[in-house]
């Protein structure tokens, strides 16, 4: 690919379009990976990433172990189909060194003195790149670990700034990346500290001012996107729980047939008792009887056996 004869138009615009403020379309799916405890899936451009989170867990060999603290596992990995030319899979020293430096961009919001003992493993792989694949990986993790319920200070969000033919750009296409005067990715925290800034290339003082300026207005662009789409997944399952309860309570129609029934049952146990009295009732008047009719059978016979004397 060879370099572009110009990076701007007539109109003051990027080869894509763009103004020199504005970061490329972004993309966000949450939860992704059923077997991860957290996940997402983040298109930027024609970057495509997949993060997933798992733990908080048991850390193994317990040498490792922290008793009052967890440790951040952090792996960058980009798949070897993810660029033009096939690269070699497996990790290499800029994988290495990106894992490093995105694990201790997250180390200042992670609260992991809650899980002593513990460690977070977190997986982002790169299935195609376009420039900026670092900060693309950070803000698919930082969403992964939300999802994963880690307890955290803040969002991270992370982009990129760049010198273009002298020109401060905010997040470098690829042939920007490529040909351009120097690279700054910056990841900070939604309350604006830093917390990751590498360069690649020359700037000025000045220059490095106007690119930190420049980085926190694309940092709070991807801190919007990020929210909505946390808020997305879980105002479903808002939305998903009111259902189920709805569908739990049991209609009014229901109701009345149960009142009915215990109004019925009420009836037939009443009935029943008036039975029983009524039998019983039945039977003292049948054992009454029995005796008056014995009682004119003794008196006979005692006037028979009076009569009988007297004749004799």
């Amino acid at each position: 690919m060879s370099k572009p004869e110009k990076f701007f138009d007539d109109k003051g615009l990027r080869l894509d379009g763009r103004r020199i403020d504005e970061i490329r379309p972004m993309k966000i799916e949450v939860g992704v990976l059923s077997r991860a405890d957290g996940s997402c899936y983040l298109e930027w451009g024609n970057n495509k990433v997949l993060a997933g989170v798992f733990g908080p867990r048991e850390l193994h060999p317990r040498r490792m172990q922290r008793p009052d603290t967890a440790i951040v596992r952090y792996r960058y990995n980009m798949a070897a189909f993810s660029v033009e030319d096939r690269i070699r899979p497996g990790p290499n020293r800029r994988s290495t060194e990106i894992s490093k430096v995105s694990r201790e961009a997250f180390e200042p919001v992670v609260l992991t003195h809650l899980y002593p003992s513990a460690v977070i493993d977190v997986f982002t792989e790169v299935l195609q790149a376009d420039a900026g694949t670092r900060t693309a990986a950070i803000n698919a993790a930082t969403i992964a670990l939300a999802d994963a319920g880690i307890p955290m200070k803040g969002l991270v969000s992370a982009c990129a700034v760049g010198k273009v033919d002298g020109k401060l750009v905010l997040d470098l296409g690829k042939d920007e990346d490529n040909y351009g005067d120097a690279d700054l990715p910056v990841a900070m925290t939604q309350d604006g500290d830093v917390t990751l800034i590498q360069m690649d290339g020359n700037l000025t003082q000045d220059e490095f001012k106007e690119a930190m300026e420049l980085v926190k207005v694309g940092c709070k662009q991807i801190l919007e996107i990020q929210r909505e789409a946390l808020k997305g997944k879980f105002d479903q399952f808002d939305t998903e729980e009111i259902e189920e309860e709805t569908v739990a309570e049991a209609p009014k129609s229901e109701v009345e047939i149960d009142e009915t029934v215990e109004v019925e049952t009420e009836v037939v146990e009443t009935e029943e008792e008036e039975v029983v009295e009524t039998e019983e009732k039945v039977e003292e008047e049948v054992v009454a009887d029995d005796e008056n009719d014995e009682e004119p059978d003794e008196n006979t016979d005692d006037e028979d056996v009076e009569e009988g004397e007297t004749n004799e």
